[in-house]
């Protein structure tokens, strides 16, 4: 495809819709790195070509003197002040740029975070409706509670954790996804050795009806240094706080404790970390390419808009 250098700010505003992928730090509010995005399209914009201000009409003409001393009237300019971007202010704002969140992230995550850009909010409502699923690398650090599972929170509990080994939590992971595929067709009704079951299974991944039901898809150990270990996880409807719950329970039929010291979104349904803009690149220019790349992939992926899948219904 050939690539076009733009000058004008006005055509570069018509083109900049679509999904937005950006990797939000930790710690950081997603509110926060909305404003950011936002500030740096407007100020990338803001420094290319302006359209010119307003001009009156002609007819009837303006007329007014030079300086007070002067009473000689003559045509004064036809330039709209008002509209000047010295009057005005600049011509593009934050608020000008419409945006929505198609999945949030906790402040204590970071990770893949999707944002719908002006047209690309009615792609975001689509995506977040169908709930692809989402995967995360979790780490735990073992013999150590909070109050909240978390880094940040006042620690709690300290406990011996020698007797852990890699093949507990394996083999734990392992039990905890297959309750959670035997709890969703629980959910839908139907026995897992039905005829329904197989037609069920075969419109593809069942997904809760709403965002009330967080589901484990798969979950396994993919690292083990201990005192720390990672998880991968393959999840809808998660929270910060249930996925770190999820690693204070793991501990606990262990018979120790622990705590999540790290949480990561690494993919957000087709769309992956390496798709994702770094802080450094969230400017004008890398808005726009990370637009058009996102706008393949939903191309080339077109289930994430238009979704056929089993539901789940408590």
């Amino acid at each position: 495809m050939d690539l076009t250098k733009v000058y004008h700010a006005a055509t570069v505003f018509r083109h900049l819709n679509g999904i937005l992928s950006v990797y939000k730090p930790a710690g950081t509010k997603v509110k926060h790195v909305r404003n950011a995005i936002l500030g740096n399209a407007c100020k990338g914009l803001n420094e290319m070509e302006q359209r010119d201000s307003r001009i009156f009409p002609q007819d009837p003409p303006l007329l007014g003197t030079c300086t007070p001393a002067n009473s000689v009237l003559h045509v004064a300019s036809l330039t709209d002040i008002a509209d000047h971007i010295l009057s005005s202010g600049p011509r593009y704002m934050p608020g000008d740029i419409r945006s929505t969140v198609v999945e949030t992230l906790g402040d204590h995550t970071s990770g893949v975070l999707l944002f719908g850009i002006n047209k690309g909010t009615v792609q975001s409502g689509c995506i977040r409706r169908n709930r692809p699923v989402r995967v995360y690398h979790i780490t735990g650090r073992l013999g150590i509670a909070t109050e909240n599972h978390l880094p940040n929170a006042n620690v709690t509990v300290c406990s011996n954790h020698r007797h852990i080994t890699a093949d507990k939590i394996s083999g734990l992971a392992s039990s905890m996804q297959a309750s959670h595929q035997r709890y969703m067709y629980k959910l839908c009704g139907v026995d897992l050795q039905t005829q329904a079951a197989y037609e069920l299974a075969c419109k593809g991944l069942i997904r809760p009806a709403d965002n009330s039901q967080p589901i484990i898809y798969g979950i396994k150990l993919i690292k083990f240094e201990r005192p720390h270990f990672t998880l991968e996880v393959h999840t809808v409807n998660e929270t910060e706080k249930y996925l770190a719950g999820l690693v204070h329970d793991i501990a606990l039929e262990l018979r120790t404790v622990a705590h999540c010291s790290q949480l990561c979104c690494v993919r957000h349904g087709h769309f992956g970390v390496r798709d994702s803009l770094l802080r450094h690149g969230w400017h004008l220019p890398g808005i726009v390419k990370n637009l058009r790349q996102n706008r393949d992939i939903l191309r080339a992926h077109s289930q994430m808009i238009k979704l056929e899948r089993g539901e789940l219904h408590a």
